[in-house]
């Protein structure tokens, strides 16, 4: 596919600006559209074009069995590279750890909480975290990540399968088709819905996917407007801790099939990372750390060490299912 040629075709009008259409992502795409216009008060608000993706159109199968993270973005992808739109807004845990040619994100919002958050039904308890749910409750999650951590937790808890936005999640754990779900803070922060939470989990206890909480823009590798327009609202920690975190994931050539937690915090001229690699039963727990002032580097150490430890047996089997 080649891109847009026309070079005027943003320069006098507004930049458009592409998004998927779940509640989540509307609220990301005018976080964006309201940094850039006051960013750039001379020059029109930028227009936001709703697609509608597979990942989204899809709900009643895990996100593994049709194909992975890639469907939250691949039909934003073609858009850029059709030039229908000028950038994408992207969730980061949802983009692939290699971007297809031509498309690049190297502008990332300040990032918000990336912690997990417990939510429980009527008939929990949820002041206590996961240790205050019943013996043999039902928690309803779809990514492996969250269920392999909780497995090797608290064994006798039951996962049943979970997807959806937000309410539609909310909605199943009210009608009691489990009795505790998890999601991600910072979406609930975004939508207005942390009054939800009942606790939110340590990193320690529950280690969040790689860029949970921050927010990319993806734009075409030759948009030099475009690439001028965004620098100035790339925030330079997020966009090291998140460098760190995917080049761990893509170091473990990390898939929708493999639980993979990563969280890096950018502290004194340093880069921490802290890497988990599961088995998806819970019952294999590889954990690693590293820390340096190159986050890529670092990130492919943290992978590196979580490979060894597991060892081929074990990345054979991951990459075979992936």
């Amino acid at each position: 596919m080649q891109a847009d040629k026309n070079p005027l075709h943003h320069i006098d009008g507004a930049l458009r600006l592409g998004t998927r259409g779940s509640p989540l992502a509307i609220v990301q795409a005018r976080m964006v559209a309201a940094a850039l216009a006051a960013l750039n008060p001379e020059r029109p608000k930028p227009e936001i074009i709703t697609l509608l993706t597979t990942g989204d159109n899809i709900q009643d199968r895990p996100l593994r069995d049709i194909g992975g993270k890639g469907l939250f973005t691949k039909e934003l992808d073609i858009a850029l590279l059709e030039g229908r739109i000028d950038i994408a807004v992207h969730s980061m845990k949802d983009v692939e750890t290699l971007l297809p040619d031509g498309l690049v994100v190297d502008c990332l919002m300040p990032r918000e909480d990336p912690r997990d958050a417990l939510i429980v039904g009527p008939k929990q308890d949820g002041s206590d975290g996961l240790a205050g749910l019943a013996p043999g409750s039902a928690l309803g999650t779809s990514s492996l990540r969250r269920a392999a951590q909780i497995s090797a937790i608290r064994p006798d808890i039951k996962i049943v399968p979970f997807r959806g936005n937000v309410d539609t999640r909310l909605r199943k754990l009210a009608e009691g088709e489990a009795d505790a779900t998890l999601l991600a803070v910072a979406g609930l922060n975004r939508l207005g819905r942390a009054e939800v939470i009942d606790a939110i989990l340590s990193p320690e206890d529950l280690l969040p996917a790689a860029s949970q909480g921050a927010v990319g823009i993806a734009r075409r590798t030759d948009d030099d407007l475009v690439a001028k327009i965004l620098t100035p609202l790339h925030d330079i920690e997020t966009g090291r801790c998140v460098a760190g975190e995917r080049a761990m994931l893509a170091t473990l050539d990390g898939s929708c099939q493999t639980p993979i937690g990563a969280l890096a915090m950018w502290q004194d001229g340093r880069l921490n990372l802290n890497g988990l690699l599961a088995s998806q039963d819970g019952k294999a727990v590889f954990r690693a750390t590293g820390s340096g002032d190159d986050p890529e580097k670092v990130g492919r150490s943290v992978g590196e060490d979580l490979r060894a430890q597991a060892g081929d047996e074990f990345m054979a089997l991951i990459t075979a299912d992936g």
